[in-house]
């Protein structure tokens, strides 16, 4: 075919813009342009009207595979609902809710704005609001846990005077794993638990090895408490909440019923899915487990990871809450059996998984964490070299959270590598 010099430019823009690759420019919708007394070129403005055409039928392409995905799991009774988000750039591509919230009522389906307990996802909030503390000044990760929480000691007096804010954030303490989970559990409170470490014996000095920790971990808000005079429920409303207009966001048990839209919990039973009451696990241990939230609240918090709300914490910042602390040994986790997995570490509540491609040999990066909590299971992972950001709730335990990300992120590619010409276009925008 012959181009006409006059646009042969306008034709190169098109190209890149439907051909473009983990660009972070074409997951944005494109900004409309101001009025302008001057000249606008109207090539230009065609080009700009067809690639948010463009944009807008990504996302309709996009929200069809997800009912397909998720509806067949609703069908093979994988899951009974699922609140999910997915972010690129600043821009929300998806956002909404499959199935039920509550099984004894046909109409109480899950949409954007259900409430979901977090579980462990809450891990990213506390590492991030301690990375706000640390660029205030109030907080150093070098502080020591035992000058904030006194009743706290060891077996090793020398192992608990070593421990600090950096080891707690980064299950490095060399506590035994998963040690007096069990008393989180029962509702003890941190002062409580804290003081019953004084007969444990560590496996090593601090910040040597990973061990996964959810008392240990929950002592970081003591910390932070003691460092500011503020609670660590104000702290996170204050420096979080607030500031990135989470409607739905809570940490206690009354938050999460009060809204009237939030998720039950439920267990795959023989005779189809049980409804279980929502209980007050973690509530006593907000840093670890304690918070609830919705997609929409979750898109907005990816929003912020990716470094699109820098008035809250910067990209400096959250570069530092991000870095590698101490190295996961390889226990062929289900996220160390997705395809291309090289290393991970972990971080300040977040773990970071490095890949290789295969064919091309390229590395890249993904911040992520699972939760679980009183049969709620969920999973969060942001893509810093693509903009985007994947978040997917459930409210009950199931397989399927083991390989979400990889089949989102998966489905997520291939619409925004799929070639639109200008009639496929123009048809598939009608839809």
């Amino acid at each position: 075919m012959i181009v006409k010099k006059p646009v042969v430019f306008s034709t190169v823009v098109v190209l890149m813009s439907f051909f473009a690759i983990f660009s972070s420019n074409q997951y944005k919708s494109p900004k409309p342009k101001l009025p302008s007394a001057e000249f606008v070129n109207p090539i230009q403005a065609k080009e700009e009207k067809r690639a948010s055409q463009a944009f807008e039928t990504r996302k309709k392409l996009l929200e069809q595979a997800l009912n397909a995905y998720f509806e067949d799991a609703i069908k093979k009774r994988l899951i009974i609902g699922a609140g999910v988000n997915i972010v690129a750039g600043d821009s929300v591509m998806f956002q909404g809710g499959f199935g039920k919230r509550n099984a004894f009522k046909e109409t109480d389906t899950v949409n954007a704005e259900t409430v979901f307990r977090l579980g462990s996802l809450s891990k990213g909030f506390a590492g991030v609001l301690a990375g706000i503390e640390v660029k205030e000044g109030a907080i150093s990760w070098d502080d020591k846990l035992i000058d904030a929480v006194p009743q706290f000691d060891l077996k090793n007096k020398n192992h608990a005077r070593a421990i600090t804010l950096r080891e707690v954030l980064s299950h490095s303490t060399g506590v035994p794993y998963h040690c007096y989970t069990n008393l989180i559990e029962d509702g003890l409170p941190l002062e409580e638990v804290a003081s019953r470490f004084r007969i444990i014996n560590t496996y090593t000095k601090p910040g040597l090895v990973h061990s996964y920790q959810n008392a240990m971990f929950a002592l970081s808000g003591t910390m932070m408490e003691a460092a500011t005079g503020n609670t660590i429920q104000q702290l996170l409303q204050n420096k979080l909440f607030s500031p990135l207009d989470m409607k739905t966001i809570s940490t206690d048990y009354e938050g999460m019923v009060n809204t009237g839209n939030y998720a039950y919990p439920h267990k795959s039973t023989y005779k189809g899915w049980q409804r279980l009451p929502v209980n007050r696990k973690y509530f006593n241990a907000v840093p670890a487990g304690g918070i609830n939230a919705s997609a929409d609240d979750m898109g907005k918090w990816m929003r912020f990871l990716l470094g699109h709300k820098e008035e809250v914490l910067d990209k400096d910042g959250l570069a530092e809450v991000f870095e590698p602390q101490i190295e996961l040994p390889d226990e062929r986790k289900y996220y160390q059996r997705w395809k291309g997995h090289l290393r991970s570490s972990y971080a300040y509540g977040w773990r970071i998984h490095e890949f290789v491609n295969a064919e091309s040999g390229a590395q890249s990066k993904m911040i992520h964490h699972g939760g679980s909590v009183s049969n709620f299971r969920n999973e969060i992972a942001v893509f810093p070299e693509e903009d985007l950001g994947i978040c997917v709730l459930f409210n009950s335990l199931t397989p399927l959270a083991s390989q979400v990300i990889p089949d989102l992120h998966k489905i997520v590619k291939e619409i925004m590598e799929l070639p639109v010409n200008e009639i496929e276009l123009d048809r598939i925008a009608s839809l």
